[in-house]
């Protein structure tokens, strides 16, 4: 590759965004972490991400803000978005699709390997695009 794309990350667990930001990096991205909205909305502007991994649950501005606000802004409208949160009811899934969200993964259900495949696939860099069937009704 000749550039890396970049992932901006953001998480209010530090530890988490950690792991997360690791094993990104390994995958061969340039990867950003934040850990409040505030933060998210001004590094959209300035880090320019390819994608954004965006928790919804954060202090002050949501992850459902963050989105909404990127969503209707021009020089963030098109990336790639991502919610990774611990919200599993399906209202909340709703919202995050009405909202403009690319794909929107419970924490519970998806370990590290789903996410960056899910990255992978939303920036196009999986070679064959399998889709692994979904494990909710």
């Amino acid at each position: 590759m000749d550039t890396k794309k970049k992932i901006l990350l953001v998480e209010d667990d530090v530890a988490l965004s950690g792991v997360y930001k690791s094993r990104l990096d390994i995958e061969g991205f340039e990867t950003k972490e934040v850990n409040n909205g505030e933060d998210a909305l001004s590094a959209a502007i300035d880090f320019k991400p390819d994608l954004i991994l965006l928790d919804a649950m954060m202090p002050k501005i949501s992850g459902f803000d963050v989105l909404d606000i990127l969503r209707n802004t021009p020089e963030t409208a098109n990336i790639r978005i991502i919610m990774l949160t611990a919200l599993s009811q399906p209202k909340d899934k709703e919202r995050a699709e009405s909202l403009g969200v690319d794909d929107y993964l419970v924490k519970s259900q998806v370990v590290i390997g789903d996410v960056v495949e899910r990255v992978k696939h939303h920036l196009g860099l999986n070679e064959h695009n399998h889709t692994s069937p979904t494990e909710q009704e």
